[in-house]
C-alpha cells in the first residue's frame, strides 16, 4: 500500500466530513504497521520506514540532547492541525513534558520542530507537509530529503509558505537557533 491515496471528501471549508474523519480512523485502527495521514483531504498510507531511514531519525535524536532547551521527542506522534490534515511527522519535538497525557492526535500549540525524512513519496514531504506544517504555525521544520543529499530547516512561518530557510549538503554541519542553539553534524545522518 506504499502512497495509497484514498479518494477525498471535504465539507466546502475544506475539512473533512464526521464520515470521512471516522473512515479514517477505523482505517489508522486497522493498519496500525502503517503510517495513515490525512492531507489536503486525501488519505495517505506508508510502510513502516525503511532501516537507513530509522538510522537518520535515531541520529538527529542523539545530537538534539545537546539542545539548549529541555525537550520530549516522539516518532508517533499524531497531530491534528488546524487545517483538518492529520499526520505523524517522523520526529515531533516539544518543551520536556508537553506529551504527558496528550491523546493520540494532539494539536500542534506545543510543537517546537517537526522532522521528516523523505521516503516513497518525497513530494509529499517537500510540498503538502511544508504547505500544512506552515499553515499550523509550526515554527520549525526539519527535512532531510535523501533523495537530494540536504538537510533544510525551515523557519518562520506565514500562513501556508516558511519564510526563513537554511539548506546544507549531506556532510556539513547545520546550526538550529534559539531555542535549540545546537549544531547538526549531518554526516553523522548518512554514515
Amino acid at each position: 500500500m506504499i502512497g495509497s491515496v484514498y479518494p477525498h471528501c471535504v465539507e466546502t471549508d475544506g475539512k473533512p466530513t464526521a464520515p470521512f474523519l471516522a473512515e479514517f480512523f477505523e482505517l489508522s485502527e486497522r493498519l496500525k504497521n502503517d503510517r495513515v495521514e490525512l492531507i489536503d483531504g486525501n488519505i495517505n498510507v506508508a510502510p513502516p520506514p525503511d532501516g537507513d531511514h530509522e538510522t537518520i531519525i535515531d541520529q538527529l535524536r542523539q545530537q538534539m540532547l545537546g539542545s539548549a532547551v529541555a525537550l520530549s521527542a516522539s516518532g508517533n506522534k499524531g497531530l491534528v492541525l488546524p487545517t483538518g490534515d492529520h499526520v505523524v511527522p517522523d520526529a515531533t519535538y516539544v518543551p520536556r513534558g508537553a506529551l504527558r497525557h496528550a491523546r493520540s492526535w494532539m494539536p500542534p500549540d506545543d510543537v517546537l520542530l517537526v522532522v521528516e525524512v523523505t521516503s516513497s513519496d518525497p513530494n509529499r514531504d517537500r510540498k503538502k507537509k511544508y504547505r500544512a506544517y506552515a499553515q499550523s504555525g509550526i515554527p520549525f521544520y526539519l527535512l532531510v530529503d535523501r533523495r537530494n543529499g540536504k538537510v533544510i530547516l525551515y523557519s518562520d512561518p506565514e500562513r501556508d509558505a516558511y519564510t526563513g530557510r537554511t539548506e546544507v549538503a549531506f556532510g556539513k554541519r547545520l546550526v538550529l537557533p534559539a531555542p535549540f542553539s545546537t549544531t547538526i553534524d549531518t554526516a553523522d545522518l548518512v554514515d
